[in-house]
């Protein structure tokens, strides 16, 4: 059976001593977390050993010993590391040990209890025992795709991490501290590692500490989502102040009402004109004369309302839009709502007419298909919700003949209206629709994440992967293993903030038959959401 022992690479250059870790049976797999130099009382360390069990919950315990023949040069040494194997009992106990300044390491396991000791194939696995703490693996997203290997291989894999990472209390400890045992690991360095960077941060502009302080902040306070939120937070407002910036420079507040009023007369003048169009031959088409005027001064009517209302309104106008802008200190998503509902309001009467139009062509054609039923001899079966038989009398037939003709002969020209107003409506959806996309852009994605993957990618792990630093015959197989980071559409994906969107959640066959058959469309409404 193959032994697998995962090498922190920064114990490489450690003193000789004996070798902690957690020893993975089912795996067969011994994880290395650092090495405790010479001199040390057995006693103190097994005390040691277990307190740190006792916090971690990881059951730490001797595994073997190391010795580097470039800091010990006594024969005597290796004798001495293969007896420390009866004070601390590990089967197997391993023996590592690097020839001077050669490239090649021999690893060695003893078996004292097992009556036929096997020699079993090891490879020697280094590792960066901080970027293995610090990183977080990532389950595979597509679950269905994968299969039970990549699953048992994953699980495998998140042994190794959780081990290192919650053994963080072992690294609290460095071989500058006054007490009795001295380790080797990631930071064992200490305090003393650190006088350069803080230093540094002494030196940085005030900006940098500044963002380095919120970086922190952000990185040992919040955690994945609450990180992402306060990041989207933080330049949501950034971009909301700038906003602010720009208006409120050179009188662009007052331009922007000065314009708003010539844009809404406009707009209004087009649709006279539209209606003028329609109340005609719009496109060489017979339409019925009466209803066509009846609805073309209908709505022209509406029209004159809306411009006398924005007229009455257009001495407040600048004075509401110097209070709205300053909305956009809350956020750049505020600004970006409000302005929807701003638009919403300026072309509310395209909405009016839009829910005439749909109301009158949906009568019309529920109309028709009822009395289609009534020529098949069928009805609508309103308790059971189906289409029963039905025998009608000569005068019900006369009738439903009479009414089927009118409404079949209008219906060219209810459809006419119906699919100018439904167009435009649809314009002004897909304009507020465009908004809610950004507003959601700003507000789900995971910027935090997508900055932590740029900047450090080994703390966003997929995986990993192994590279192969020598193989030779009667030489443990030594590897390199290697974080995979995240993909950003993985990333994306994975810490992506879940948002109230306020597009249309109905399908397009859904939507499709929504408009033909003349029903409204809301696109504030959600699917499942009641809707008249």
């Amino acid at each position: 059976m193959v032994l697998k022992v995962f090498f922190p690479s920064c114990c490489a250059s450690a003193e000789s001593g004996i070798l902690i870790g957690r020893w993975i049976s089912e795996q067969n797999s011994a994880v290395i977390l650092a090495v405790i130099h010479f001199p040390f009382i057995p006693v103190q360390v097994k005390q040691y050993l277990s307190e740190v069990q006792r916090v971690t919950k990881v059951s730490v315990s001797v595994l073997g010993s190391w010795s580097n023949s470039k800091w010990e040069k006594e024969e005597s040494l290796s004798e001495f590391l293969e007896d420390l194997g009866t004070i601390f009992s590990h089967e197997p106990w391993i023996q590592i040990s690097k020839e001077g300044d050669s490239k090649f390491w021999s690893c060695s396991t003893l078996q004292k209890n097992s009556n036929n000791p096997k020699e079993e194939e090891i490879i020697l696995v280094y590792y960066d025992q901080r970027k293995v703490m610090l990183s977080h693996l990532h389950p595979p997203l597509d679950t269905a795709a994968s299969t039970d290997h990549k699953a048992e291989d994953a699980s495998k894999l998140s042994a190794i991490f959780d081990t290192v990472a919650k053994s963080k209390i072992l690294f609290m400890t460095d071989r500058y501290d006054d007490g009795p045992i001295k380790l080797t690991h990631w930071q064992s360095d200490g305090i003393e590692a650190s006088i350069i960077v803080e230093l540094m941060k002494q030196a940085s502009v005030p900006a940098c500490m500044l963002l380095t302080f919120l970086l922190s902040l952000v990185s040992g306070v919040c955690r994945s989502r609450k990180a992402n939120i306060f990041v989207s937070l933080l330049i949501d407002v950034a971009l909301g102040l700038l906003l602010i910036s720009w208006l409120y420079r050179k009188n662009r507040i007052g331009h922007l009402a000065d314009t708003l009023i010539p844009v809404a007369d406009h707009v209004a003048e087009e649709l006279q004109d539209l209606l003028q169009w329609l109340m005609g031959a719009p496109a060489g088409l017979k339409m019925n004369r009466a209803l066509d005027q009846v609805l073309g001064r209908f709505f022209l009517y509406h029209i004159h309302l809306w411009i006398s209302y924005i007229h009455l309104m257009s001495p407040f106008i600048e004075m509401i839009l110097w209070y709205v802008g300053l909305s956009a200190c809350l956020g750049l998503t505020v600004a970006l709502c409000i302005l929807s509902d701003i638009i919403a309001l300026l072309t509310f009467h395209i909405y009016c007419f839009y829910v005439y139009g749909a109301r009158l062509y949906c009568l019309k054609i529920y109309g028709l298909s009822s009395l289609w039923r009534l020529f098949r001899g069928k009805k609508w079966n309103v308790l059971r919700q189906r289409v029963d038989s039905c025998s009608y009398d000569l005068d019900q037939l006369f009738i439903g003949t009479l009414l089927f003709t009118i409404l079949l002969f209008l219906l060219p020209t209810t459809a006419l209206y119906y699919l100018v107003f439904t167009l435009l409506r649809l314009l002004v959806v897909i304009v507020q629709g465009l908004i809610h996309l950004l507003v959601d852009l700003i507000d789900s994605l995971p910027l935090y994440s997508v900055i932590l993957r740029l900047c450090r990618s080994y703390r966003l792990a997929a995986g990993v992967k192994f590279r192969v630093l020598e193989q030779q015959d009667g030489k443990p197989l030594r590897l390199l293993m290697q974080i995979n980071p995240l993909s950003y559409g993985s990333v994306v994906q994975t810490y992506r903030l879940p948002t109230y969107s306020c597009y249309p959640k109905d399908s397009w066959t859904s939507l499709c038959k929504k408009l033909f058959l003349g029903e409204l469309i809301y696109p504030w409404k959600h699917k499942g959401e009641k809707q008249d």
